[in-house]
Formats: C-alpha cells, sequence, structure tokens
C-alpha cells in the first residue's frame, strides 16, 4: 500500500492503517528500536508504542514523507525507553554511538546539542556536503544507530574503513560547525 493510502486510512481512522504501517515499516522501525534500547523485548514494545503514536498523531499532522515521520516517532519512542532503561547507568550500544559525537562537539551533553535548531540546520548542511556513501553511513550510525559491524555489511566496507570514516567525518563536522560560527 502507498504511502499516501497508508495517511488517508490513519485520518479517516480506519484501523487497517495500522496494520498496513506495521507491513510496511514494522522491520524498520523494529531495527531503529532494538539499534536504541538493546532488546528484542523492550524493542516490540516500542514497535508497538510507535503505532499507537502515530495514530494519535494523524489527525492532526499529515506527514508529507510518511516513513521518516514513522522513524522519527519510533526513534523518540525508543529514546525515552532508553533512558528510563538506564537511568543510572549508560551502556547501550546507542550510548556508544552518542558519546562519538559528543566528544567531537562539545561539552554539552548530545540532548542539548541535538535539540538546538540552529545546529541542526547546520548538521543538515553539512551532510549535504558529504557523498552519498559517507551520508549514509553517518546517519546509519548516528541516527539509526547502527554498529560499525552492521554498516559495514551494508556497505560491503571493513568495520576498520568505517571507523575511519566516522571519525573523519566527525573531524569535519566539528571544523564545519566552527566555521559556520556555531558555538561548540
Amino acid at each position: 500500500m502507498e504511502d499516501r493510502e497508508i495517511i488517508d486510512l490513519l485520518w479517516a481512522r480506519v484501523e487497517t492503517a495500522v496494520s498496513a504501517l506495521a507491513d510496511k515499516y514494522g522491520r524498520l522501525v523494529y531495527q531503529l528500536s532494538r539499534n536504541i534500547v538493546g532488546s528484542d523485548e523492550d524493542a516490540s514494545e516500542c514497535v508497538n508504542d510507535t503505532w499507537l503514536g502515530v495514530w494519535d498523531s494523524i489527525p492532526p499532522h499529515k506527514p508529507e514523507i510518511l516513513r521518516a515521520y514513522v522513524c522519527r516517532i519510533g526513534r523518540n519512542v525508543s529514546l525515552k525507553r532508553c533512558r528510563s532503561n538506564t537511568a543510572a547507568k549508560r551502556n547501550t550500544a546507542y550510548d556508544v554511538a552518542l558519546e562519538e559525537l559528543e566528544n567531537s562537539l562539545s561539552g554539552l551533553t548530545l540532548e542539548e546539542i541535538w535539540s538546538a535548531r540552529e545546529l541542526g540546520r547546520a548538521i543538515d548542511r553539512f551532510l549535504d556536503t558529504l557523498d552519498r556513501q559517507t551520508r549514509v553511513i553517518f546517519v546509519r550510525r548516528y541516527w539509526f544507530a547502527d554498529s560499525v559491524k552492521e554498516i559495514a555489511a551494508l556497505t560491503g566496507m571493513s568495520e576498520n574503513n568505517i571507523s575511519v570514516r566516522l571519525s573523519r567525518t566527525r573531524g569535519r563536522l566539528r571544523r564545519y560547525l566552527e566555521k559556520e560560527g556555531v558555538e561548540l
């Protein structure tokens, strides 16, 4: 089923829309959640909470790109679960990925940095300067929280090559943000 049809079903409050969402985006949202929360059980719950979040938010919202909208809700649900599960400890693979970026950007917590709109726009502009493969590697690591091993398998590159590219891209990001005048 096409995204526009699913959105129309959600807008009309037809419950089969949730099944269509699950069929089309279930694996993607599950993988995203699993990468963040680190548990199959929690990831399954996050996926269900994602469908509820989409159901509750359409209407009033009518997203242009359903996949991005669903992933954003799934990611937020998963981050909330991760924070609640690891309130006193930082040990998930997602935390490791975030710490990599945190160390490259500033002394602020990554949550504070990512919430800043100016920084978000600057990062979007930076991503536009990258070649497609480097952008995919960067986004898979820091948005989807894929492991270096998963990204290597996805791209056909070695894990070492992925690690080196990520390190160099973080350095380029830092220099780009400094050049743009973003306070770090």
